[in-house]
């Protein structure tokens, strides 16, 4: 009897730890999880820089002079050939001034025949009182020392003639070429892409501290640039001859290639001045009927292309702490739970990761949504999903 109730609690126990354990495993629900086998893709590493479309080559055109617009002779969107006329400033005073310096240098000629006959003169009264006094005739030493004084004078009166003619022909040549600047032609051929000034409003000169009117702008719209901004940090990767992909907020639906044509040498400052970039020239190679400078655009440049190398999603990779230090790495998806696996990665694609230690073709990582990957730990239950998204074993070649 007493047998029979120990094996009836012995059957009783094991029932209840069987039921314990039944419940433990039940309690531990499995993460729903995306997944996606990695796979060998062509990656393509990209810098991407914002900026404005600009014509390769483009003139500003400011005033010389100040006056007032008399003649306008273009309009936005005119095309002028190289010496066309543009505009007209009031020549007026220039005109004027042109007058006064004729005069002035006609009056320095004059001044200046006058000392020269002088000077003739009175070399030859000079060498006649020399002449007599080695004749043996009787010259006063007063007599010969006026004489040569007064040549003396002429030669001196003769030199400061020929400067304030010097000086007057100067002053005329400086008046006539603020006088010709009143008329201001086209420097180049192109397309008249800005004009700030309407007859009427007077033209300013720039200086120091001001930059003055800009009156006209005149492009080459055959030929467009991408001017965008690199980061510091990234710049250094970026090589002329770096291929590149454009895209350009008016054309949302198109993307244009083009090859990086300048890099700046020094860095272009933004305007909190806590970070700074370098200017990144990038020449479109067939830009499309139309385009207009100023418009808003951004340029990946790509950097490196690592052709069929194993890669997973950007999202699939973590960190987590071993032995004390940080550690870059995935889940594996193995018998229904997430094993960290460490990686060592290469370059960033647009959506992959280039892995060149730690997995092999084929190995389902878990690649998404960002918030479980960031909480998941070693050995958690795991339930796949579909993966993240279709033909992921494709190419990201830009």
């Amino acid at each position: 009897m007493r047998k029979r109730k120990m094996a009836g609690l012995s059957m009783g126990l094991l029932a209840a730890v069987l039921v314990v354990v039944s419940a433990a495993t039940d309690a531990e629900e499995a993460a729903s999880v995306q997944t996606e086998p990695a796979a060998r893709r062509d990656l393509a590493s990209a810098i991407t820089g914002s900026g404005r479309i600009e014509p390769r080559r483009k003139v500003d055109i400011s005033a010389d002079i100040t006056g007032r617009v008399t003649e306008l002779a273009v309009e936005e969107g005119d095309w002028v050939n190289r010496g066309d006329l543009l505009l007209r400033i009031e020549p007026h005073r220039y005109q004027a001034a042109l007058d006064r310096a004729e005069a002035s240098l006609a009056q320095a000629r004059a001044s200046a025949e006058n000392a020269q006959a002088t000077h003739l003169q009175a070399g030859r009264e000079l060498r006649r009182m020399e002449e007599v006094a080695q004749g043996g005739g009787f010259v006063a030493d007063a007599e010969m020392e006026r004489v040569r004084t007064q040549a003396q004078v002429a030669s001196a009166q003769l030199r400061a003639a020929g400067s304030s003619m010097v000086q007057a022909e100067a002053t005329l040549s400086e008046v006539r070429d603020e006088l010709a600047k009143t008329t201001i032609t086209a420097p180049m051929s192109g397309r008249v892409t800005r004009v700030n000034i309407q007859e009427g409003e007077t033209a300013v000169v720039g200086t120091m501290n001001n930059l003055g009117s800009l009156l006209l702008t005149i492009a080459d719209l055959s030929e467009m640039e991408a001017h965008v901004v690199v980061d510091e940090t990234d710049v250094p990767a970026v090589e002329v001859g770096d291929r590149a992909l454009v895209r350009i907020d008016a054309y949302p639906r198109r993307v244009f290639r083009g090859r990086v044509a300048r890099i700046a040498n020094s860095a272009f400052r933004g305007a909190t001045q806590e970070s700074s970039g370098f200017r990144v020239v990038v020449a479109l190679d067939q830009p499309p009927r139309g385009l207009r400078p100023e418009l808003s655009a951004s340029a990946d440049v790509v950097t490196e292309v690592r052709p069929g190398v194993v890669s997973v999603p950007i999202l699939a990779l973590t960190v987590r702490t071993r032995q004390g230090r940080g550690v870059e790495g995935v889940f594996v998806v193995r018998d229904s739970r997430a094993v960290f696996v460490p990686v060592v990665v290469g370059i960033t694609g647009e959506q992959h990761f280039e892995v060149r230690r730690g997995l092999r073709p084929g190995e389902t990582v878990v690649a998404g949504p960002y918030e479980v990957v960031r909480s998941l730990h070693d050995g958690d239950l795991v339930r796949p999903e579909a993966p993240a998204r279709e033909g992921f074993a494709g190419s990201e070649d830009r």
